[in-house]
């Protein structure tokens, strides 16, 4: 029981406080940010965005003169081998709430303490053609690049991290921690080689990211006989067998190691966890790691000279409670604090 001196403490100190009166600096620092008075804006009110950063899709030009970090959308799915619907990811994402602004762990606020914005989808010439809108997201991504803004993305299928790399990867090729279920190194396939199934391979044969810097994370399912590259490359791969095995520490660690001090890019498919927890994907794989051991993962990884990152393969209408949807944001809301706390 409290003694009667604690409760004349607390009653004094809290009795008549609202909401927004914080005193421990941590706190405070994020708190009057976000509150107006004793108000704060209604989860539920306005027009959503990727983690309810501020809107500035109006202006891209103007936008990535001012930001440190852009939130981009990337609706495009058509490299899909198995299940379509992940060009609704970003529209699915925009409309999660309550994600942030505060990372208990990293005590880091984004939105908050950095320059950040929503800036909106990338414009696609075509819905149809494949090859186009790889184009068209290398494009975008370039002119994302050469204005020192990092990126942080919400896809689509992972046929748009090739792209992103190759932008990404101009004038150094980068280094990548890779959560899936899938190492995504496989071949051509009926004429396309853009696919989600071998972006990681295209980047390597490109130029623009570093085998011998790459760890890819979570591996499981019947497709391993794909997965040659990843293994003649050079590249670090921790099936979910080894996860169980080594720990999350133990995997940390290694991930730290592989990828040392090389400007890193972090990718996250949601068919990584187990689909009971994201069952909205186009290619989900029993087995997988569980929310919390993915959040210890990317949070374990806060210090690497991380530039940018995405998080895809979210399919809404495979998602009847939303929640792959709901972890799709909180995994994106991680990566972006990533990013926030890495050397500028």
């Amino acid at each position: 029981m409290a003694s009667d001196e604690l409760l004349a403490r607390l009653r004094a100190r809290y009795a008549e406080a609202k909401g927004s009166d914080v005193s421990d600096p941590d706190f405070k620092r994020v708190a009057d940010a976000v509150f107006q008075g004793d108000r704060r804006t209604a989860p539920f009110a306005g027009l959503p965005t990727l983690l309810d950063a501020p809107w500035r899709g109006d202006d891209l030009g103007t936008a990535l003169a001012e930001l440190e970090i852009a939130l981009i959308g990337v609706p495009m799915d058509l490299g899909v081998t198995n299940r379509p619907g992940a060009r609704f990811g970003p529209r699915a994402l925009r409309a999660i709430e309550r994600v942030g602004p505060y990372n208990h762990v990293l005590r880091c606020a984004p939105i908050q303490e950095r320059r950040v914005a929503d800036v909106g989808d990338v414009p696609f010439r075509s819905r149809y053609s494949l090859d186009r809108s790889i184009e068209d997201i290398f494009e975008f991504y370039t002119g994302i690049r050469e204005s020192g803004v990092r990126p942080v993305s919400a896809g689509g299928d992972h046929s748009i991290t090739y792209p992103i790399l190759k932008a990404l990867g101009a004038e150094r090729p980068v280094a990548l921690v890779h959560v899936d279920a899938h190492c995504d190194t496989s071949g051509e396939f009926e004429g396309a080689k853009f696919h989600h199934g071998g972006p990681f391979r295209q980047a390597v044969l490109d130029g623009v990211l570093d085998p011998e810097k790459t760890i890819q994370i979570g591996i499981r399912g019947s497709s391993e006989y794909l997965w040659e590259f990843s293994y003649d490359s050079g590249m670090t791969v921790i099936h979910v067998e080894d996860f169980a095995r080594m720990g999350v520490e133990a995997v940390v660690a290694k991930a730290r190691a592989v990828v040392g001090d090389a400007p890193v890019y972090l990718s996250l498919d949601v068919d990584g966890i187990d689909p009971a927890y994201a069952p909205g994907t186009g290619t989900p794989e029993i087995g997988g790691l569980s929310p919390r051991e993915t959040q210890a993962l990317l949070r374990g990884l806060v210090g690497l000279n991380v530039i940018g990152g995405d998080v895809v393969e979210v399919a809404p209408q495979y998602d009847a409670t939303t929640n792959t949807a709901h972890l799709g944001a909180q995994m994106l809301f991680e990566i972006l604090c990533l990013t926030a706390l890495a050397p500028r």
